[in-house]
C-alpha cells in the first residue's frame, strides 16, 4: 500500500468532488426540501452519508492496494497452459519485464510493471485496476451512481417544493441549475460506467480483453464460426470470480479471494 497516491490533482479532485456533492445534497438540498432536524431530514441525511462513506472507503482500497504483482518465481507450466512449443512460450514474456507473463496479465506503461488481470490505468485512482482492486474498483462505481442519482432525486424535490421561492433569487437559482445539471451529467456518466463494467464482469471480460476480441470476433464470423470469450464460463461464475462465492458480501470491496488464482483462471470448453 502506498498513501504517496492519494497526493494527485485527480484523486484529490474526485475527494473534493464527493465533499462538494456530500454538502450540497445535506445542507442545501435536503435542508431545503424537509430540514435536517425532520424525521425524514434525519433519515435521508444518514441514508446519503451512509453511502458517501461507502463511496470514500472503496476509493481508499482502490488506491491503496497494489492491483496485483507477477511473483518473481512465476514461471508458466507449458503442458498446463496449452502452448505447444518454446516459440508459443516466449510471446507470453513480457518484452518491457523480460519476464514470463501469466494469463491475462499486461504491462502498464504508467506503473512500468506487469499487472495480473489488468483492465485498465485508471487516473481517478492513481493506480492500475487489476486482478487485487478490480472488485474494489467497480463497488466504487456502483456506490458512486447510487449516490449520484440518490442526490439528484433530492436535489428534484427541493425544486418542486422550492421552486417559487428560487424563480425570485437570480443567483440561488443559478446555483441550483448548475447543481442541477452537474448531477445529471454525473449521474449519466457513472451510470454509463457503471453498466459497461457489469457487461464485462458478466462475461469474464477486462477492458483491455474486449477491445482484443473485437478482431478475433470479425475472424470468427469471416470464417463463418461462433465466438465465445476465452474465459466465459457461464454468467453466474463470470460474477462470483469477480465479486466473491458469498452473496452477502458482494458488495463489501475488503473481501479479497487468494491472491494466487491471480495466476490461472478458468477457461470455456468452447474456447
Amino acid at each position: 500500500m502506498s498513501c504517496r497516491r492519494f497526493f494527485s490533482i485527480p484523486v484529490l479532485s474526485v475527494i473534493l468532488v464527493m465533499g462538494f456533492v456530500y454538502y450540497v445534497t445535506l445542507f442545501v438540498f435536503i435542508n431545503d426540501w424537509v430540514g435536517l432536524q425532520s424525521s425524514a431530514g434525519k433519515l435521508n441525511a444518514f441514508l446519503f452519508s451512509f453511502f458517501a462513506s461507502l463511496c470514500l472507503f472503496s476509493l481508499s482500497v482502490c488506491v491503496l492496494v497494489d492491483p496485483g504483482r507477477v511473483p518473481a518465481t512465476y514461471s508458466p507450466d507449458v503442458e498446463d497452459s496449452g502452448w505447444s512449443n518454446s516459440n508459443a512460450t516466449e510471446t507470453r514474456k513480457c518484452d518491457k519485464c523480460f519476464a514470463h507473463k501469466p494469463p491475462r496479465t499486461h504491462h502498464c506503461r504508467v506503473c512500468r510493471r506487469c499487472v495480473l488481470k489488468m483492465d485498465h490505468h485508471c487516473l481517478w485512482i492513481n493506480n492500475c485496476v487489476g486482478y487485487a482492486n478490480y472488485k474494489a474498483f467497480f463497488i466504487l462505481v456502483f456506490y458512486a451512481t447510487v449516490a449520484s442519482i440518490y442526490s439528484t432525486v433530492l436535489l428534484v424535490c427541493c425544486v418542486f417544493k422550492n421552486g417559487d421561492s428560487y424563480a425570485g433569487n437570480v443567483p440561488l437559482k443559478t446555483f441550483i441549475v448548475s447543481c442541477g445539471i452537474f448531477m445529471v451529467g454525473l449521474s449519466i456518466t457513472l451510470g454509463t460506467l457503471l453498466c459497461w463494467h457489469i457487461y464485462l464482469i458478466a462475461h469474464n471480460m477486462t477492458t483491455i480483453e474486449h477491445y482484443d476480441s473485437k478482431r478475433a470476433l470479425w475472424l470468427a464470423k469471416k470464417s463463418g464460426q461462433s465466438y465465445r470469450h476465452q474465459f466465459d464460463v457461464g454468467v453466474y461464475k463470470n460474477i462470483t470470480s469477480v465479486l466473491g462465492h458469498n452473496m452477502i458480501k458482494w458488495l463489501c470491496p475488503t473481501v479479497n479471494r487468494n491472491p494466487e488464482d491471480g495466476i490461472s483462471f478458468s477457461a470455456s470448453r468452447d474456447s
